[in-house]
């Protein structure tokens, strides 16, 4: 029993230091840029020490890799919480675009994943991660209102790359001073549009 215990315990410290570890990246990649923060800056910021960074992550770009990956986890939850299955298909879609550009105006977001990842990572790397989170979620919704026979059966990959680059642009722009109504309203046109021509 106390050897369960003993190996909870490092297991939730273990955790804790890497979500420490995170969080602080984060804050730092968003206020300084990624180039500017170094790793003891990182360390000292999350109140851990060097050893421990390098236990968790092999190195800086790694840490950057898991800060995208959390805010991208993040963008599809919100896009999930806002469709539960009850929803029309129809529905699903709209809300779930209303709720992506709602999590994408959190503090920081449109840089680490739009800007930001892209330039470190590389546009591989971030599609990847993108099908796994955010694009898997369009990439379902276009997919059940397909099957429904809501909009037409479209080529599934391309209409799903084409339509998240029109939410990722929006979320630049929205950034950047849009109005957020004027592009959700020129999303939720486009989206109509694909509903109409069934």
């Amino acid at each position: 029993m106390q050897k369960i215990s003993a190996r909870r315990s490092n297991r939730e410290r273990s955790e804790t230091t890497r979500a420490a570890l995170i969080a602080a990246a984060r804050r730092l990649f968003v206020t300084k840029g990624y180039g500017e923060t170094g790793t003891p800056e990182i360390v000292s910021a999350a109140g851990v020490t060097r050893g421990a960074l390098y236990h968790h992550f092999a190195d800086k770009p790694a840490l950057f890799r898991s800060v995208v990956e959390q805010e991208a986890a993040a963008v599809a939850a919100e896009i999930e919480q806002a469709t539960p299955e009850s929803l029309t298909p129809q529905e699903a879609l709209l809300r779930g675009g209303q709720a992506f550009m709602k999590a994408m105006a959190v503090k920081g977001r449109t840089r680490l994943l739009l800007l930001d990842g892209p330039a470190i990572l590389g546009r591989g790397e971030m599609d990847a991660i993108d099908r796994e989170h955010g694009a898997r979620t369009l990439r379902e919704g276009l997919s059940a209102a397909m099957a429904a026979g809501v909009i037409p059966a479209l080529p599934l990959d391309a209409t799903t790359t084409l339509l998240a680059a029109c939410f990722d642009r929006a979320a630049l722009a929205v950034e950047a001073g849009g109005r957020p109504e004027d592009y959700q309203r020129a999303l939720e046109t486009l989206i109509d549009g694909l509903l109409s021509h069934r």
